[in-house]
């Protein structure tokens, strides 16, 4: 186990906020005397399948835990999952049913050992505990907190305010969440700044069952590939972790100067002083910000595929982007032949790019249209009433920056 002023330089790189510090140094100062690992806990509702880049902030801090020979408890609450976390919200959360979290429960499984030790993680379900919960249980806890501070939740008093229904159920949300803490015994709990509220919640809640209340240690939220709202699937702002290297490389390489250093804090190990030197080095023109960043994509592209991927995504990117070159292995589309008579063998842009699942919608594929997205044998297409000529030759279809198609008549 590491001395503990090192372990506290680790655990704050990144993090915005630790309540309080100076229980966090006595609870390691213990540890570190007694032999004992903390157990760190950080909740998981698996509301969706897909972990990206933004999940993997809190996972890094986990991992820096368990590195440091402390017991991290994955807990992927199947029970709350029913209720609906209802941060940020400003309406109730459509329920979950059982076969959706049990399915969304393995995937998350399945993806969080590509950054956590499958060996040193433990992974709960908190409908271990919360399912066994009498109804006098229930009572017992809601009865060591009160409605007004719940209503001081910023999320609940401004639907409040504005008239918006409350259901009881997501009042109680928050006293689940911190009976985890409870169930577990837990020193340390870790989470988004969306959800300061339920962290403090189970400290008070912790103390009402006699226990040492927990350090909460609060991350922020990752911006997404434009620099302005939280990654995010439905935003399309997003670096899934399952995506091919490929995919991953582009994507970090089309990110913003400035938010390339955010993402070297909070999605490397690079010590911070090394990374406010390359910041400040970019800044005097010391070094060339896109050098810079393509170090950063390998890194994170490693994280998921290992070096040698790491290494053949950039010079795949090299390639394609700065070489101006197609790349070597891309999807093949089969085009039926025409038929015959006038126009046969011409197709409409669109039906070509819904047919083929290239753009979800016929509103999807006007939209890439329309913004200059989409490319035939590197003409720019902007047209959305475009006539496809199929001929028997090749053509290759390129879809913003790094998506391409090969169409083939047979």
């Amino acid at each position: 186990m590491k001395p503990v002023d090192e372990q506290i330089e680790i655990l704050k790189k990144g993090c915005l906020e630790i309540i309080q510090e100076s229980e966090l140094k006595a609870k390691l100062v213990r540890s570190f005397r007694e032999k004992k690992p903390l157990k760190v806990k950080v909740g998981f509702d698996p509301t969706a399948p897909d972990i990206h880049l933004g999940h993997t902030v809190i996972l890094r801090k986990m991992k820096h835990f368990q590195d440091m020979g402390h017991d991290v408890v994955f807990l992927i609450g199947d029970f709350t999952g029913l209720i609906g976390d209802p941060s940020g919200r400003s309406a109730t959360r459509p329920p979950m049913t059982r076969e959706e979290i049990a399915v969304n429960a393995e995937t998350y499984k399945a993806q969080v050992f590509k950054i956590l030790d499958p060996v040193k993680t433990i992974i709960d379900f908190n409908s271990r505990w919360l399912g066994a919960l009498t109804s006098f249980d229930v009572i017992s806890l809601a009865a060591k907190y009160t409605v007004a501070r719940i209503l001081e939740r910023d999320d609940f008093t401004k639907r409040y305010r504005a008239g918006k229904p409350i259901s009881i159920h997501e009042l109680l949300y928050p006293l689940y969440q911190a009976y985890d803490s409870v169930a577990l015994r837990c020193d340390v709990e870790m989470g988004g700044t969306d959800q300061k509220f339920n962290l403090l919640v189970g400290r008070e809640i912790q103390r009402e069952y006699g226990q040492e209340p927990q350090v909460v240690i609060t991350l922020p939220l990752l911006e997404g590939l434009d620099g302005v709202e939280k990654m995010s699937k439905s935003l399309g702002n997003y670096v899934g972790i399952t995506e091919p290297p490929n995919e991953i490389f582009g994507k970090i390489m089309s990110i913003s100067d400035p938010l390339m250093f955010k993402y070297y804090e909070l999605l490397t190990d690079f010590p911070l002083a090394q990374i406010n030197k390359w910041k400040k080095d970019a800044e005097a023109d010391r070094a060339h910000p896109r050098d810079l960043k393509v170090s950063l994509a390998k890194s994170i592209v490693a994280d998921f595929w290992g070096k040698e991927e790491a290494e053949k995504a950039a010079e795949e990117f090299n390639r394609v982007f700065k070489k101006k070159e197609i790349p070597e292995d891309i999807e093949e589309i089969i085009i039926q032949p025409p038929d015959s008579g006038k126009d046969s063998g011409k197709r409409p842009i669109i039906d070509l790019l819904v047919q083929n699942q290239i753009a979800s919608s016929r509103g999807e594929a006007k939209r890439l249209i329309s913004q200059g997205g989409v490319y035939l044998n590197g003409k720019r297409i902007d047209d959305i009433g475009y006539m496809v000529e199929l001929t028997g030759r090749e053509s290759i279809l390129k879809i913003g920056k790094r998506r391409f198609f090969k169409l083939v008549l047979k």
